[in-house]
This record gives C-alpha cells, structure tokens and sequence, in this order.
C-alpha cells in the first residue's frame, strides 16, 4: 500500500493540508502511480489508469 499524498509506501508522514481534509489523493494507494485528479465545488474524483476512479462522494460512509 502506498500514502496518496506523497506516491511513498505506506507509513510516511502525511501533508498538513491533507491531514486538515484540503487535499485530495494525488497516488493510487494500490500501485502508487500518479492519478488524474477532478476537483468540483462538491468534491473531487481520482482516476488510476489501472486501477479505475474513486470519488469523495464514496468516501462519505468513512469519515
């Protein structure tokens, strides 16, 4: 698993913007690549070419 903040492997620190809920994921978690990101007034959404799209809107239930 890899932090979605920075790209590293898991356990890193983590940006203060990202901590306050200011920053989406920039890295798949899965593989760590690089993903589109989509930020709209109501949230974002993040696409991994390999691994498919994620939206603030799924991430509701967790928070």
């Amino acid at each position: 698993m890899y932090n979605v903040y920075t790209g590293e492997p898991e356990g890193g620190p983590t940006p203060p913007a990202a901590q306050l809920g200011l920053e989406p994921p920039r890295f798949c978690a899965e593989c760590g690549r690089r993903m589109v990101v989509q930020v709209r007034p109501d949230g974002w959404s993040a696409k991994c070419s390999r691994h498919g799209v994620i939206d603030s809107a799924d991430l509701e239930p967790y928070r």
